[in-house]
């Protein structure tokens, strides 16, 4: 069966109409679409965990565009308007949406998630609620990337970064850069980050990482005691943005006891972890899933110039060489990956 390679070549060769947004919906003209590990993933392997490729799905969630249509019920919004859009859109006011934490919602409607179809295409509806004006100072891109933003400020919240933080990011793929760019602007005294890769850990550095530690072979001891080398002392707080057990093993070992570990990274279901030494320690290990009532404050952010996100983006293609986009980033090349879905406007 190759349900998980039909989305893709879809988007090359389909033409769907032109949706007509509900009364509390927007018609969206796509203008930036940013490639995520999870897209490649469903389209290399069409599932990931629980969620499964039956049918062709349109791929994309790191999203922004322009407002051409808008719903007899919308009233934030014009045509013209740039936005962003937050791609996760509860179906229904749960527990979960009462308590603010709409994320965790079992129903929810997520862009690209199985068998929800995301926006990287020309024309897409959404939520009007769940688009984002963008200021004029602003980027379309810039705005797309408030999807990765978010992750890093969900998992720096849930850490609790504050005032002189001593932060351990592993991995430097995009989120973990992220996670380096919102612990620097929380507050953090000092960042250290690892990875395979020497051109990732440069990026790491450019966007604000104190110290690198490019990971060879080590024992994850051994690399918790680089950390806290560098560092002069074990960080308070771990984030993990690779999913991969000697990390998360490295994770454990190198917070310092009463601190906490976020595992933003997500790998096998079952994970081989030394959680007596964790347990002992009174190491708080918290998940994150996504992100919740994020896209206000990575406005606010970007806005103010707070936060710059622009050096993440280091290849772009139109919306027509979307596979090539794609095999750029499953070949781990560059950082972000943008894909520009007006044909009148390749801006960033």
């Amino acid at each position: 069966m190759d349900a998980h390679v039909t989305p893709l070549y879809k988007q090359n060769e389909e033409n769907r109409p032109i949706p007509e947004p509900g009364p509390d919906e927007v018609l969206l003209r796509m203008h930036s679409v940013g490639i995520c590990g999870s897209d490649v993933h469903y389209w290399q392997h069409g599932r990931i965990g629980d969620f499964v490729v039956k049918d062709p799905m349109v791929l994309g969630h790191e999203a922004s565009g322009t407002v051409v249509k808008v719903g007899s019920g919308v009233t934030h919004l014009k045509p013209g308007d740039r936005v962003a859009i937050e791609p996760g859109v509860p179906r229904e006011m749960d527990e979960f949406c009462r308590t603010g934490r709409y994320n965790l919602s079992p129903t929810i409607f997520f862009c690209a998630t199985p068998p929800d179809n995301g926006n990287l295409c020309r024309y897409y509806k959404h939520s009007a609620s769940y688009c984002y004006k963008l200021p004029d100072n602003v980027t379309f891109e810039e705005g797309a990337l408030i999807e990765p933003l978010s992750v890093g400020i969900h998992a720096c919240k849930r850490a609790g970064v504050t005032l002189g933080s001593k932060v351990f990011v592993s991995g430097s793929g995009p989120i973990g850069l992220v996670n380096v760019l919102v612990a620097k602007m929380m507050g953090a005294a000092a960042v250290v980050i690892t990875d395979l890769s020497a051109s990732r850990l440069q990026k790491a550095k450019e966007v604000g990482a104190d110290f690198t530690i490019q990971v060879k072979n080590e024992t994850p001891q051994e690399v918790a005691s680089k950390v806290e080398s560098l560092l002069g002392c074990m960080p308070e707080i771990t984030v993990e943005c690779t999913g991969v057990q000697a990390c998360i093993q490295a994770g454990i070992y190198a917070t310092r006891s009463g601190g906490t570990l976020v595992l933003v990274g997500l790998g096998p279901e079952m994970v081989t972890v030394p959680i007596v030494n964790a347990a002992v320690r009174e190491v708080d290990i918290r998940g994150i899933f996504r992100y919740c009532n994020t896209w206000p404050v990575a406005i606010a952010l970007l806005a103010s110039k707070r936060v710059n996100v622009k050096p993440l983006v280091t290849h772009r293609f139109p919306l027509e060489k979307a596979l090539e986009a794609f095999e750029t980033t499953k070949r781990g090349e560059g950082v972000k990956v943008m894909l520009k879905c007006d044909p009148t406007d390749h801006n960033p």
